[in-house]
């Protein structure tokens, strides 16, 4: 069956799905336990969620290519592996939220922040009422992710970084600070923005999906939908929605997958006018192993997928949408 992943905001049935399927895989023990993992203070078990916390976490400690600086470059970030990565992620979470939600056909709704962006004030906008995915606060107190301290079945955050990006473990409430790191959203003048890649003055670098020397900033799409070059768009939106979004262990605030799959939509749409195409090839040198278009993606759950695998999932997932 092929998944269509809808609007968050005009498709309630999905809305209500994700939101029951992640507090599902927040209560299910995965069978990992923090200390295989690494994570300091007693044993305890991992949530099937906090895996994905996990996952994003070891990726953005992972240099690409391997002993170099990964606050340069990793396996999630800052380079050409930030798109098809992020998709992975997406789809595996999918798979998951399928099993608990027992609908092989449920797709991951997305946040089209592009809309909200327009606003006056992105805040007030009708992702963040009571019905939907909650508000602002430390701790978010309404919508399906509120905390409630009395409740041992609430919304809990039990896995967060320090901003060295070490895992540690915590006992706490979902946390968003709406506008205080970005002033406001993306909109859809920026995302056409990115979308331009027409060469400017000859240059055919920013026609490509990226290029040399592969890193945040590089010229091409990747690095203007990541939020490196012209509008912020992916880095801008983590910053808005702030707090627990701004962290390495983002994925805590199930808006992350939201937002990447809006990210993906975009994606998708470049592919859709450009090509199925991904750089580097695999001809790079070994200064890219990692980030080239048949090395495998970094997975700690036995998973192999390369890039090249990523670049067509029509036959697992669609939009109802496609900009």
């Amino acid at each position: 069956m092929t998944a269509v992943r809808h609007n968050v905001l005009t498709d309630a049935g999905a809305r209500d799905a994700y939101a029951r399927g992640v507090l599902l895989l927040k209560r299910e023990v995965s069978g990992f336990t923090t200390d295989q993992f690494g994570i300091p203070g007693a044993s305890r078990p991992v949530r099937t969620y906090d895996l994905f916390v996990i996952w994003h976490c070891l990726a953005m400690r992972t240099a690409i290519p391997p002993g170099g600086e990964w606050w340069v470059r990793n396996a999630a970030h800052s380079g050409p592996v930030f798109l098809p990565w992020h998709r992975l992620m997406l789809a595996v979470l999918e798979f998951q939220l399928q099993r608990v939600l027992d609908d092989e056909e449920f797709g991951i709704p997305y946040w089209d922040w592009s809309v909200d962006g327009s606003l006056p004030a992105p805040g007030d906008a009708p992702l963040w009422r009571p019905e939907c995915m909650g508000g602002q606060g430390d701790p978010v107190a309404d919508g399906p992710f509120a905390f409630d301290d009395q409740d041992p079945g609430t919304f809990r955050v039990l896995l967060e970084t320090d901003m060295f990006v070490n895992l540690r473990q915590t006992d706490r409430g979902l946390r968003r600070a709406f506008g205080r790191e970005a002033a406001t959203l993306p909109n859809a003048v920026d995302v056409g923005e990115a979308f331009n890649t027409a060469p400017p003055l000859g240059d055919p670098t920013l026609a490509r999906y990226d290029s040399r020397p592969w890193l945040a900033g590089s010229p091409g799409f990747r690095s203007r939908l990541e939020g490196y070059s012209g509008p912020g768009l992916h880095n801008q939106v983590h910053r808005w929605v702030g707090a627990d979004m701004t962290l390495a262990s983002s994925p805590n605030d199930p808006v992350f997958y939201l937002h990447h799959a809006n990210v993906d939509r975009l994606w998708e749409a470049w592919m859709n006018r450009n090509g199925r195409v991904y750089l580097p090839s695999a001809n790079e040198p070994e200064t890219m192993l990692g980030g080239r278009i048949d090395d495998a993606l970094m997975s700690p759950f036995g998973l192999r997928a390369r890039p090249r695998d990523l670049l067509d999932l029509s036959a697992l997932h669609t939009y109802d949408t496609v900009p």
